[in-house]
Order: structure tokens, then sequence, then C-alpha cells
């Protein structure tokens, strides 16, 4: 598929006029008419709606409005971050300048991922006006499907006085709430009363750069995955294996949790990494070549968790260091880990993988 840009930089800002014969729908603060013959998904948080023409998909979604920053342009920087970039790798971004319609104002974002070895394209749209604000989401693999973004994004009309005072008073929602001002909404609900207990894990692949606007990917990986389970234990496990690399390196870290409000606390008891001799697979292990016991850190986290149509569920740590299990990002703090829920791991063990370590944990070993 070819970049999006050029595409939706023709589309966007035909928006906030009510256009069109057909039935309108309603979610949240959004009036719209929806995609005629798309299968419909509406959840507390989102509408989605979503086609699919053999190997071709496309995707609409709308998520329920939250507390603006007061800046449009921080908005959508938010919400690619915690919609878009928390659960792919996106290249060849490009955005819209803000532009004002209506008291509103509304500005996208693009990009092109990789879904099973093709290119899919993203179009976040934001509206914001600098009280509240809320986001529409496209993915697509064929060019067509922009046209069903165009007469959408046309149709929609927004209605801020359906929006509860509590979310539209900033001193108020974060009184209650206790977030911050400017804190995604887009969350099932506070950390006090959403259970975390699941896999979580980020997953980077390992490429050689570009070759004709592709991105080539070598199968090597970065992995990293939480395990929290129902009784109060964790298990927190990484895996590298690179081509650059020499050595497969490996560690765990096991202990306990608690949740405090939105505050994650971890308690490490034990762990172990090491370096491992490579074979022919990936999933092959050779001889250990060295081993160490990482350093083990209390930690408190602030966390969120996300409610993604398209990409899962996502869990979102926040802290003011980098930590040793987590590592670091070369930006101002609060530091900022993502990792998407699972159903089963991406992590193989490795031989001699310490069978109290796994077992406390809800893991067996190889």
């Amino acid at each position: 598929m070819k970049s999006a840009k050029p595409i939706f930089l023709s589309y966007m800002l035909l928006m906030l006029s009510g256009a069109g014969i057909a039935q309108k729908e309603t979610f949240d603060i959004v009036s719209y008419i929806a995609p005629a013959g798309w299968n419909k998904d509406a959840k507390d948080d989102y509408v989605s709606f979503s086609r699919i023409d053999g190997a071709s998909w496309s995707q609409i979604a709308v998520y329920k409005s939250r507390q603006s920053s007061g800046n449009i342009e921080e908005d959508a920087q938010k919400d690619w971050q915690d919609i878009v970039l928390v659960g792919h790798t996106i290249e060849q971004e490009s955005k819209t300048p803000p532009k004002s319609a209506d008291g509103w104002q509304v500005m996208s974002r693009s990009g092109v991922w990789q879904y099973n070895g093709a290119n899919a394209a993203t179009v976040l749209t934001t509206y914001s006006n600098e009280t509240i604000c809320i986001s529409v989401l496209w993915n697509g693999t064929a060019q067509p499907y922009m046209k069903n973004l165009k007469d959408f994004i046309t149709s929609i009309a927004l209605d801020a006085n359906k929006v509860s005072t509590a979310q539209s008073n900033p001193a108020n929602n974060e009184q209650q709430s206790g977030q911050k001002t400017g804190e995604n909404k887009n969350t099932t609900s506070s950390a006090a009363n959403t259970s975390i207990v699941g896999l979580w894990v980020t997953n980077q692949a390992e490429d050689n750069g570009f070759m004709n606007g592709y991105r080539m990917y070598t199968g090597g990986y970065m992995r990293k995955e939480y395990q929290f389970n129902a009784n109060g234990t964790y298990l927190f496990r990484i895996k590298q294996w690179l081509t650059k690399a020499p050595d497969i390196i490996f560690s765990y870290e096991s202990g306990t949790y608690t949740v405090q409000g939105n505050q994650l606390i971890l308690t490490p008891k034990s762990g172990k990494a090491g370096f491992w001799g490579k074979k022919s697979s990936t999933k092959e292990w050779g001889p250990l070549k060295k081993s160490s016991t990482p350093k083990l850190e209390k930690t408190t986290y602030t966390v969120e968790t996300i409610s993604d149509p398209t990409y899962g569920n996502s869990l979102i740590l926040y802290t003011d260091k980098p930590t040793e299990r987590d590592g670091g990002q070369f930006n101002d703090p609060p530091y900022r880990f993502a990792y998407t829920q699972r159903k089963e791991s991406l992590i193989d063990n490795p031989p001699g993988f310490e069978k109290d370590a796994g077992t406390a944990s809800g893991q067996t070993s190889n």
C-alpha cells in the first residue's frame, strides 16, 4: 500500500459539518453516519466499525471524550501515543497543522505499519475545544477505504453540552479521580478497580533499516513480559535475540505486587540474568556462558490501563526515573513503559530456568 500521507492530507479538515440524508448515530458527544454494511462493535469507551474484503480490511473507531490539556497539539500527541504508538512501530509519520471550525480545533496524524508482512495505514483525527477532546481512528490496507473515512469525518457533528460537569471541570475531575489534568480518559477505569492480572508484553523486532521504502526485518527481537497473578505475585522476563549480538540475553525477576489507587508497587524477591550461546534458530539455546544477579529494585509506578478496539488492552507504567527491569528513555521524566495484553507468552525459557521462579508466578519451566 502506498503511504497514507498524500491521500489523507487531501481528505482532512472537511469536518464538523453534519451532512447527508442517512440516519445519524450518536456515541458520547459525537453524531455521525455509520459506514453502510460494516460490522459494529460498541463498548463503554469506544464504538468501532470494520469491514473485511478478502485480504483487504479497514476499521474506524470513535473513542470516548476525555479532558483536554488545553492545547490541540498536546491532545493529539497524547492520543497518538496512547492509541497508536502503544501497539505498533509507525513509519512515514506525518501530521496536519491545527485548523479551527465552530469552536473546535482539529488536526490529524498518519503513518504506516506492518501487518502480516503487508503495509497498513493509520490516520488519527483529534478534536479539541480546550476543555474536552476526542479522537477518531482509521486503519486500512487499501486506498478505496479512504473514501469511507472521508464520508465518516464529513458527517461528524460534536455536542460539548453532552459532557458531564465532572469531566468538563478540570479541578473537580482531578479531585475526584486523582488523575492529572489532561490524563487519558480512554482507560476502562482507574487502577483502583481495574485488575491488572494477566500477561502484558512488549515486542520489538530487529531490522536492518529500509529498502525501497520497506523496513527490512532480520528475524531478531527484543521482548519483555510481565505476568501478574491473582495471588499477588509477578514474574518479569526479558529475552533478547539479535543478529547483531553474539549471545542470547535472558533475565527474570519474581516477587510480589500491590495496587493502591493508581499506584503499582513491585517488591522483587529474586532474579537472575545470563548470556547463552546461539544456534541456528531463534528458539534454540546454546550453552550458558555467564550468569549474574540483576539489581532488585522496589519500584512504585503510576499505572494506567487502556482499552483499545484495534490493538487490544494496554498497561502503561510511569516512573520518575529509569528502572533496572524496564530500562530507560532518553527524554524528560516521567518515563513511560507500554505493555500490550496477550493470552500466550512470546518468550521461551532457557534450559535450567529455575522451577521455583516459574511455578511461584504461574509459569512452567521448559
